[in-house]
């Protein structure tokens, strides 16, 4: 199975804070070359690389010199402030000797389940990966106070790779992977080469969570949870492992992988049955009935008849022919209003109309499922 990590083309990386900084006392900027060197590296084979990165409140802290990681939130808030700069100088440093862009993304899980800044996250993500641009990515630790109360950056990775419909999710900690049980009790436990992530056992053999980051394995189990329902495979592994993500990429037995039990476009297609109830409905021609359901094309605006319902971009809508049959449904790019204005048009037409250029796309093709 390890040989399908060779066909995946769009990664997730998640570094941990235990991985970025010395034991918590600032950025491992050695280390931090290292990753990049990798993550460029990927690039070059063609997998499409987002970065998820933990680090800033750990560098606040030593560059506000204070003793620890401090408990009080506005204390908390002010350190992520503070060591976000340093965290993305340091990567737009390193990436710049590549000749590579990054760009700085900082979200909330709120951000990921609100549908409309969903769709607005997304489509920025996905623009920048098409630009061969490195997004690093960041809880917004400065204002999101449940972040860093309750948050962890292993499942915003998970969000992540079930945001842009990502292949893979890597987590690179300081573990080799997942142990059968605790290695800190048991150094001989064996590790877990693979599983299916939803197996109930894989939480009962993770760990708790060390002084400096905020996730332990119990976390990574659950993003891989979170990650397979939008059918990415995920792999925990020793992100101080010589080149390890060049020699996962090459298919190496390294690390714990974590399958989905569900292909992609099934588990996509489960995913958007499971939003909330349909707050719209659009009518579209022959013609696009036939695009959808021959080519797996995108729902253009010149294609829907009618359109029905109030609903708000980011909104879960069904799409019906001519007789009211249900071809697909998904998550609409326009509110009920602007969609009505767009019905038939050109998409050439909709900065004039709208007075704004939007999507090309009604609904984009991987924000929708075909009905069986």
């Amino acid at each position: 199975m390890r040989k399908n990590l060779l066909k995946t083309r769009c990664w997730v990386i998640k570094i941990g804070s235990s991985l970025i900084t010395n034991n918590g006392t600032g950025l491992d900027k050695i280390a931090i070359a290292n990753w990049v060197r990798q993550l460029v590296n990927l690039q070059q084979q063609g997998i499409q690389v987002v970065l998820v990165s933990s680090g800033a409140v750990a560098e606040g802290v030593k560059r506000l010199g204070l003793k620890k990681r401090p408990t009080e939130i506005h204390l908390q808030q002010a350190a992520a402030a503070v060591g976000q700069m340093g965290l993305i100088q340091t990567y737009e440093t390193c990436f710049q000797e590549y000749g590579v862009h990054t760009a700085q993304i900082l979200l909330t899980h709120d951000d990921l389940s609100n549908r409309t800044r969903y769709l607005n996250a997304r489509s920025t993500l996905a623009t920048l990966v098409k630009m061969n641009v490195v997004p690093v990515i960041n809880e917004n630790d400065t204002v999101a106070t449940a972040e860093l109360c309750f948050g962890d950056n292993d499942t915003l990775g998970a969000l992540v790779a079930n945001l842009l419909g990502a292949d893979a999710l890597i987590i690179l900690t300081d573990q080799q992977g997942l142990h059968k049980s605790d290695p800190r009790v048991d150094p001989q436990a064996p590790i877990v080469n693979q599983a299916m992530a939803t197996d109930p056992d894989l939480l009962r053999m993770a760990g708790g969570s060390n002084s400096v980051g905020r996730g332990g394995m119990i976390t990574k189990v659950t993003a891989a949870r979170l990650a397979a329902r939008s059918g990415a495979c995920t792999v925990i592994a020793n992100g101080r492992e010589e080149d390890v993500l060049i020699r996962l990429a090459a298919g190496a037995e390294t690390g714990t992988l974590l399958l989905p039990e569900k292909q992609p476009v099934a588990a996509r297609k489960q995913w958007l049955a499971g939003q909330l109830k349909a707050r719209g409905q659009l009518v579209i021609d022959d013609g696009a009935v036939r695009v959808l359901e021959n080519s797996g094309r995108s729902l253009l605006p010149v294609g829907v008849t009618a359109v029905t319902g109030i609903f708000d971009r980011g909104d879960v809508v069904t799409i019906v022919d001519a007789q009211g049959r249900e071809v697909a449904r998904g998550l609409v790019n326009y509110d009920s209003k602007e969609a009505s204005q767009l019905q038939g048009c050109s998409s050439d037409r909709i900065a004039e109309l709208l007075g704004y250029a939007g999507e090309q796309e009604m609904i984009h093709r991987d924000n929708m499922v075909m009905v069986d």
